[in-house]
């Protein structure tokens, strides 16, 4: 083993698309993926997650089987790495694991965010401690306990003496703000994949629009774009965080969109993704660089670029493949959480002071 540390992170976001396992080498200095797999989450699974984003009869007992059934596939996940890898357990300093969110309501004194995937589970399982519950105590400060791939997003693209935007486009879509090495902003936009995913599936059986190309066909509807983004989401100033919890599937029938052709829909779905991203992204913004799942929706893509006036590039030119780089976070906050450092930036998350996140499982 080198001279620097193995930390693997773990990220099932809102896309609900695969668990996302990384395995990263992290010193002072830098932060190199070494491995990377993509384990599956069973359409069982996946659909309970679904279903308990909103209240359900037995939900308490539901909830907590689901997370003893995710600690499981979590594990399972960090095996299937390692022998991929070809590491021991035993060279691996800790897991950091984000969860699975099932609700994220963190306004008012009483606020809260729930991630399930019983990190017990996976550290019995696995043999390596894990780091988890990263939200929690940014909330308890005040904060919003998101976006915090902010902080991360810093120390990976703050060589840059230019003001780069970095968009992550999962389930919901977040943007940081950087001004060569000071996090300036970093916020949700509003949903990324998640309703084009549910419209994707709903009409095309698809559990997702390949490169766009469905939504490319589309019309867009001003009047239903408009109506949408009069939602008071959008208008409202940063720190702001959102999930699934709210917009879901849900929130789309509130616009009657059965009036209107699916891919017209789709088309202003697509749209109104593009805009509330382009809508967050600084004026002066000089460059604009992309992940998660959204990187792979060429058509969004383009729309970006149009409404900000600006060239979207992926982060792989900047050396991280976009599809790992919200995992790598969570390992990333594995490692300053060993370190005792904090792990949020109240300039994004809105919390009073900068806190060291996560609870250990030795």
């Amino acid at each position: 083993m080198s001279s620097s540390t193995y930390y693997i992170g773990l990220m099932s976001g809102t896309s609900l698309d695969c668990i996302d396992c990384v395995l990263i080498d992290i010193n002072e200095r830098r932060i190199k993926l070494v491995h990377a797999y993509q384990g599956p989450l069973p359409d069982n699974t996946r659909q309970e997650i679904l279903a308990l984003n909103s209240p359900q009869a037995n939900e308490l007992a539901r909830t907590m089987e689901l997370s003893r059934q995710l600690g499981y596939l979590f594990a399972d996940a960090v095996k299937t790495l390692l022998k991929q890898a070809n590491i021991s357990a035993s060279d691996v300093v800790a897991i950091g694991s984000h969860g699975q969110t099932l609700r994220h309501q963190p306004e008012g004194r009483l606020g809260f965010s729930l991630q399930i995937g019983d990190p017990s589970t996976i550290t019995e399982e696995t043999g390596i401690p894990v780091v988890a519950d990263f939200r929690s105590r940014d909330v308890a400060a005040s904060g919003q306990g998101a976006p915090l791939v902010p902080l991360f997003h810093a120390a990976c693209f703050n060589q840059s003496a230019t003001k780069r935007a970095i968009v992550n486009i999962g389930g919901m879509a977040n943007i940081t703000t950087l001004s060569g090495d000071t996090l300036v902003l970093g916020f949700d936009s509003g949903p990324g994949n998640t309703l084009l995913d549910y419209w994707s599936n709903l009409h095309q059986n698809k559990p997702f629009d390949d490169k766009g190309s469905w939504s490319r066909q589309g019309r867009i509807i001003p009047d239903l774009l408009n109506a949408m983004l009069s939602d008071p989401y959008f208008s409202k100033a940063p720190p702001k965080s959102t999930g699934r919890d709210y917009f879901n599937a849900k929130w789309l029938t509130s616009f009657n969109c059965d009036q209107h052709k699916p891919v017209d829909v789709m088309a202003t779905l697509t749209e109104l993704t593009a805009v509330s991203i382009a809508q967050g992204i600084d004026s002066n913004t000089q460059e604009i660089y992309i992940c998660g799942g959204g990187v792979h929706n060429q058509f969004l893509g383009e729309r970006i670029e149009k409404h900000s006036l600006k060239k979207v590039r992926s982060t792989e030119v900047l050396g991280i493949n976009p599809d790992y780089l919200e995992a790598m976070a969570f390992a990333w906050l594995a490692y300053r959480r060993i370190k005792q450092l904090p792990g949020n930036a109240p300039v994004a998350t809105g919390a009073q002071h900068e806190r060291i996140l996560g609870a250990i499982y030795q």
